[in-house]
């Protein structure tokens, strides 16, 4: 929850591709690191145990395109069985992000369909201390280090143990059983540097010491209440609090100049709020700590309860109630009824029933605050740059020691104070209305109580019916949800069972073992549904614990077209009981313990490079579930010696005993599944004869299953994995026959390489034409990052092609072929070398990003798939024809998005239906074959044409050798001489009767969004028609003298000449989304109450000549109207109301502040280096890397009016379309080609994150 809303600083490498960094001025942003796929671990919750890992990467993009929602401001949750989650992803992805929409990640606003955004990442690390002394009986190779399993993005696995790694453990004496099983009890290792502490009236707090980022630390203060302890009268007060609160406090506005960061969440089980802050302020060094402090003790214990206040609150949540209310929401509402229908997590949703939200006052809010807002029932987090722990003790003592615990009455203390009172720290996405819903009655409360203050032991305070074996309950038959917006068929299987707390090495190896059993279930069906036409869209199976729920839960989740939906069941039901019955074998449990062991290696050495936020994240969460806290380190050495006690058969049986409601589905003695939920579409679309009834019943659900699991099963075939694929003497005859070397960058100087000292980025060019930028670094320990750029994309697409440059790179990584590499070779190789790779395109480029561990030769084995994929791709029918499909289906998806339908008929009529900036249609796929996109992909890979840029902890030796035997060995270009051609881009002239448009859905609730949008110029000066708008800003200084282009101002700081820059527009343009955005959300939001969600973004093309802005406003469809008004007033309101200072600093500390924190990862230096030396990005150079600050701190009000001008505002040139949904909305007019969003078709997140409210702002 940001105090205002606030663009990014900059592109992220690893957040979005190279040109979807519009916020930034110059840096295109990269390729996600995202695995492709249709199988991957499904749920956003953190396995146990593990830390986070370090390598947050920046946030971008602001545009209208066909890229998947995400914000800006949201941190990717790492998910998946550890390392070894990898294995569920495709080796080269498509660019599908995982768990969908993160917009409601603390911290964040809300991502669009259709306006894509992309989140920045977080990499949870690892953990250990040494077990391996308990062990004297077994000798671990120092050849492999480890660290614990811990929660993880799927991009690191490895399949193969290094020859000296995994032998059978060496015994100096025997080690009988009793023994070992004393071992195991032995309790892990706590954090060494985590303080915990009690004050006297009860507060509990923890500091953790945190070098990352740098300067600043994170404060959070977890009240331990949330919806879970409303009363019947009171759902959704714990929510009106946590805005009231907030909002409410005026200390906290005083750290708006500061540099500072707050918001605030409520979930079931607890309400956080938590400030991100400078440790000095800028101005005169003064420590900040007990500032902000003091402002977290007053919104949580001395919050004025106002009735201005209290109407403006309950206005905008009820609006964030309309807005929330989408689709993924109601399906999360869903699964959550059906899984804990025994409790209130059932019906006690965080943002309330509307009906009593319309009626509390201030007396009744504040009695529930009374009854638990008081110390005794709060958690103080700090985690950052905090090097005097005593001194910070001493500043939480002076400020909350005096908050009194006034008549608390008799306290309920949990066993420990943290294990079940802290809680997760977890994203927050869309959601809506619970009003219709049923569940426990709770004694009203209309009548005064005298205050009685309790904590919960338990957190949340619920009981659960669990699925175990020989538990005797009643089955519960398939449960359906049917409605018009869902698009495809998904079934859930949950299984419920306690917590298993991991406090003991056994406990640890427990885990283990687990994970390299689903492991090996993930990759089977990835693999060998994958390589042909699945009846699937994806399988997940997911087995994690969950801190807001307060239990394990196990979720095989199968997405499919709803005509496929009993083969869909049926294949993951008879994999699973294959799994179950065969086991894995030794090859795979060697594999996947490998994977885990090598990805722990990775995150040990980084364990100085985890961000504060990630870290404080891991401790809320472990501490909720009653886990141990450890450091990376410790978790590493613990998982080392854990992993060597692991047998085959234990493997199998831990594993199987995680399957059996699945696998055992319909036997006596079988564990009941929790729940079984089947969310399924109206109606369908049947070739032929167009929307038909969609009809499905719970017998038949349960049918398919059965059916599923008597087919006939047969045990797993050992895999050859190959260990390179490119053999030295083949590489010997690539470099003899090609002669690879370095030549001149340019003709003009016989300069064959650049090296910028400032920077270190050095720049070179091969005798084949490609291009490479690279940089050392160690942001992060022994890892690297390499994005190759091939510039065209969509835009070369022509009126004979469209779509074929987005269908022809989703044909290739479907494949996921090359050479005589089978996908799954191709897939494992990536997985033993700690490989992540992705092939993505937009209008301008196509991309592929891999993420590389520098051990064991890794960063050979990521050039070898590079150059694999550049010159031997395979090109299969059966992918086209899966691409195809998948796009077909997105377009059949639209009119079920309100927002994406409105998204989609505005971009149409701003750019005049050109199809490159939309999903194509089906009219155009049919038109596509499998040599027309092969053909419109590879005419762009030309050497000239393509530029790598490398970043990470090698040596220039390593990587100029990569260089030089795997780019340089790639063939020169065929047809050098081949002109690009792009058809003209253009915005729609006015007069037009689609400069202002309507959408309407059906649907059972009433929603309303608009999106406003007009032309703006690239990020480096160019308009429509090719128009250099530096001219124009020469003609209007032509009576200026400027004597110098750098020179110093009053207060001695250099400053730089703005207008005179290549990223003049790129910065100015950059600073006044900033600014806009804030005056949106003061006026249309806070002072207006039109909306609880908008913001303008910004999206700055590099190579075409021209961008735009896009406004996106929710609301309801009666105020609608008013909020599109509105928000044009702020746009054309900086005349009236001109910028002054205090805005443009405050835009200055931001966006400076973001970027200072991102130039610690690899990931953003990858997106600062795209085109350098590309051709089409010319005014590009490295001076636009290191002078980026200084722009920022020289830019002058009158710079950012001068931008202002060409931002195109006026009524002729302002496009604007509203879109409505309800039962009585009008006639659909959404009959025209749809914008891109790769999670339109399936509810985003995991289950149940989309009902936690929304960040505050």
């Amino acid at each position: 929850m940001a105090s205002a809303p606030f663009p990014p600083v900059a592109a992220s490498a690893a957040s979005a591709p190279p040109r979807l960094a519009p916020r930034h001025p110059f840096a295109a942003a990269a390729a996600s690191r995202r695995s492709s796929l249709s199988f991957r671990p499904a749920a956003p919750r953190r396995p146990v145990l593990l830390p986070p890992r370090s390598s947050a990467v920046a946030a971008n993009t602001l545009r209208c395109t066909h890229r998947r929602a995400v914000s800006p401001r949201s941190r990717r949750r790492a998910q998946g069985l550890g390392a070894a989650s990898a294995l569920a992803a495709s080796a080269w992805g498509a660019g599908e992000e995982k768990g969908g929409c993160l917009s409601c990640f603390p911290k964040s606003r809300r991502g669009r369909s259709g306006l894509a955004r992309f989140a920045p990442c977080a990499l949870p690390h690892a953990s250990g201390v040494s077990f391996r002394s308990r062990l004297s009986g077994f000798k671990v190779r120092p050849s492999h280090i480890l660290c614990a399993a811990g929660p993880d993005e799927p991009h690191v696995a490895s399949p193969t143990w290094s020859d000296t790694s995994l032998d059978t453990p060496d015994m100096d004496h025997a080690i009988s059983k009793e023994e070992l099983e004393d071992v195991l009890n032995t309790p892990l290792p706590e954090h060494p540097k985590l303080i915990r502490g009690q004050l006297k009236n009860g507060l509990r707090y923890l500091i953790l010491p945190n070098k990352v980022p740098a300067n600043r630390f994170e404060a959070h203060m977890e009240v331990h209440v949330g919806s879970i302890d409303e009363e019947e009268d009171e759902q959704g007060i714990a929510h009106m609090i946590e805005h009231v609160a907030f909002l409410g406090s005026k200390k906290r506005e005083k750290l708006l100049g500061t540099g500072a960061r707050s918001n605030a969440y409520t979930d079931f089980h607890h309400t956080v709020f938590h400030i991100h802050s400078p440790t000095k302020t800028k101005e005169y060094g003064e420590d900040l700590l007990p500032s902000v402090l003091d402002a977290l003790n007053e919104i949580a214990f001395h919050p004025k309860f106002s009735s201005s206040r209290v109407e403006k609150e309950r206005r905008a949540i009820l609006s964030e109630l309309q807005m929330m209310n989408t689709i993924e929401y109601r399906v999360d509402c869903q699964l959550l009824q059906h899984l804990h229908s025994e409790n209130k997590l059932s019906n006690r949703f965080p943002i309330g029933l509307e009906e009593q939200i319309h009626k509390w006052d201030p007396d009744k809010i504040r009695r529930f605050h009374e009854r638990w807002y008081y110390p005794a029932n709060t958690t103080l987090y700090l985690v950052g740059e905090i090097d005097d722990i005593p001194r910070a003790v001493r500043e939480i003592e002076a400020v909350f020691e005096h908050t009194l615990s006034e008549n608390e009455g008799n306290l309920v203390l949990s066993s420990s104070p943290f294990g079940a009172m802290a809680s997760l720290f977890a994203p927050k996405l869309p959601g809506g209305f619970a009003a219709n819903l049923s569940g426990e009655k709770s004694p009203a409360t209309d009548k005064i109580k005298p205050v009685k203050r309790e904590r919960q032991a338990v957190r949340p305070p619920v009981e659960h019916k669990w699925s175990l074996p020989g538990v005797s309950q009643d089955a519960k038959p398939p449960a359906i949800f049917q409605h018009e917006l869902i698009q495809s068929f998904s079934i859930n299987m949950f299984c419920k069972i306690p917590v298993s707390k991991v406090q003991t090495y056994k406990d640890l190896r427990s885990v283990l073992m687990k994970r390299i059993f689903l492991s090996a279930l993930h990759f089977r069906i990835n693999t060998r549904y994958k390589s042909s036409n699945p009846p699937f869209t994806s399988v997940e199976l997911d087995h994690s614990d969950s801190g807001r729920e307060g239990c394990t839960v196990t979720t095989l989740t199968v997405t499919a077209e709803p005509q496929n939906w009993r083969s869909a069941i049926k294949v993951a039901v008879h994999e699973v009981r294959r799994l179950k019955e065969f086991g894995v074998t030794m090859g795979e449990m060697t594999r996947y313990m490998d994977a885990l062991i090598k990805d722990s290696e990775q995150l040990a050495m980084m364990i100085d490079s985890v961000p504060s936020v990630d870290n404080l994240d891991f401790i809320m969460e472990s501490d909720a579930l009653g886990h141990t806290v450890m450091d990376q380190l410790q978790g590493h050495e613990s998982l080392l010696g854990v992993a060597e006690t692991v047998t085959l058969e234990e493997v199998n049986t831990v594993g199987a005993e995680v399957l059996e409601f699945i696998s055992d589905f319909g036997k006596p003695n079988a564990p009941l599944p929790a729940a079984i939920v089947a969310c399924v579409p109206r109606m369908v679309h049947v070739d032929g004869v167009g929307e038909t009834e969609f009809e499905i019943y719970p017998e038949e659900i349960t049918e398919a299953i059965k059916s599923g699991l008597e087919e006939p099963i047969y045990p797993e075939p050992e895999l050859e994995v190959p260990k390179e694929l490119i053999t030295q003497s083949e590489l010997d005859e690539l470099k003899l026959q090609h002669k690879p070397s370095f030549v001149p960058l340019t003709k003009e100087e016989n300069v064959v390489k650049v090296f910028d000292s400032e920077t270190g980025i050095a720049q070179r060019r091969l005798s084949n034409g490609i291009s490479v930028n690279y940089k050392i670094t160690q942001n992060e320990a022994r890892v690297g990052v390499m994005r190759l750029i091939v510039g065209g994309g969509r835009a070369t697409e022509d009126s004979e092609s469209k779509g074929s440059v987005i269908v022809g790179v989703r044909t290739l990584s479907e494949g996921g072929c090359v050479g005589n590499f089978s996908r799954e070779q191709v897939e494992l190789f990536c997985v033993n070398n700690l490989i992540n790779c992705s092939l993505e395109s937009n209008e301008e480029f196509i991309f592929m990003e891999f993420r590389f561990a520098l051990r064991d030769n890794g960063m050979r084995a990521a050039f070898q798939l590079l150059h694999m994929v550049l010159e031997h791709n395979v090109w299969l029918e059966d992918a086209f024809d899966r691409a195809t499909q998948l796009y077909l289906s997105y377009y059949r998806s639209i009119p079920k998005s309100l927002e994406r339908s409105t998204a989609h008929k505005l971009m149409l009529a701003m750019l005049n239906h050109d199809e490159r900036f939309v999903e194509p249609s089906p009219h155009s796929l049919q038109k596509l074959t499998l040599q027309s996109v092969k053909d419109a992909v590879m005419n762009q890979f030309v050497g000239g044409n393509m530029e790598v840029s490398i970043v990470g902890d090698f040596t220039e030796e390593e990587v100029e050798s990569c260089v030089l035997d795997y780019l340089g060995t790639v063939r020169a270009a065929s047809s050098p001489n081949t002109e690009e051609r792009i058809e003209k881009i253009s915005f729609r002239p006015f007069p037009s009767d689609v400069h202002f448009q309507q959408v309407y859905i059906k649907d059972t609730d009433e929603r309303a969004c608009a999106y406003i949008a007009g032309p703006a110029p690239n990020r480096w000066g160019f308009a429509t028609e090719g128009n250099d708008l530096f001219n124009v800003i020469q003609r209007s200084d032509a009576d200026a003298e400027i004597s110098e282009q750098v020179n110093l101002d009053l207060t001695g700081k250099r400053r730089i000449d703005v207008r005179s820059h290549p990223l003049f527009f790129g910065i100015t343009l950059s600073l006044l989304a900033e600014i806009i955005n804030s005056r949106l959300f003061t006026t249309v939001r806070d002072s207006m109450g039109l909306t609880y969600d908008v913001s303008l973004e910004l999206n700055l093309f590099d190579k075409l000549d021209l961008g735009w802005y896009v406004i996106a406003v929710t609301s309801t469809p009666s105020k609608v109207h008013k909020a599109v008004d509105a928000c044009k007033g702020v746009l054309r309101g900086l005349h009236s109301s001109r910028i002054v200072e205090r805005e443009l600093d405050r835009a200055k500390r931001t966006l400076l502040m973001k970027h200072e924190a991102e130039t610690k990862t690899n990931a953003y230096w990858l997106g600062l280096l795209a085109h350098l030396q590309s051709s089409s990005v010319p005014r590009k150079d490295v001076s636009c890397i290191k002078e980026l600050t200084t722009l920022y701190e020289s830019a002058t009000i009158e710079d950012l009016y001068l931008a202002y001008e060409h931002l195109k505002v006026d009524d002729s040139s302002l496009f604007a379309c509203i879109g409505i949904a309800g039962a009585e909305a009008g006639e659909d007019t959404n009959d025209e080609e749809p914008d891109m969003d790769l999670h339109g078709m399936a509810p985003m997140g995991g289950r149940g994150f989309s009902t936690m409210t929304r960040p505050t702002t």
